[in-house]
């Protein structure tokens, strides 16, 4: 086998941070189902960020009150290239929030594990495609 190999390292790395990624986000998205708290919470501003190629993503930031009568702000993990309608600024939403780590929320109809999910699958078939071509490499020559 010569020196091709190393380029299938490639797609090997992007499928394995692929499926980390999603991995990581359907764990988060199960733990806050089991564990996670309801609360009423309100859209209090978007934070856009740019990305490398120009385009603007928008982050609702949400506010609300725990359990234990703290209060919370953070922005969305999941951003969008435009608002939907029921997510503007005063807005009233239901996040589910860790109560050990409120930081780690998801507001109800925004964040979806669509986008998890995806990761996931493009993760797996990358790197079962690599590994799968390396071995028939492997065995072939």
């Amino acid at each position: 086998m010569e020196r091709e190999w190393l380029f299938s390292l490639i797609p090997l790395a992007i499928g394995v941070v692929f499926l980390a990624f999603g991995v990581f986000g359907l764990r988060r998205a199960s733990a806050l189902r089991r564990t996670g708290v309801d609360a009423e919470a309100w859209i209090v501003r978007h934070e856009a960020r740019r990305n490398e190629e120009g385009a603007t993503f928008y982050h609702p930031v949400a506010a609300w009150t725990a359990e234990d009568g703290s209060t919370h702000e953070y922005a969305s993990r999941f951003g969008r290239g435009g608002v939907r309608s029921g997510f503007g600024v005063g807005a009233r939403v239901t996040v589910r929030y860790d109560p050990g780590a409120p930081r780690r929320f998801a507001i109800e109809g925004w964040d979806v594990k669509g986008v998890d999910l995806l990761f996931t699958v493009l993760g797996s078939v990358f790197t079962a495609g690599t590994v799968t071509v390396l071995l028939v490499r492997l065995l072939v020559f």
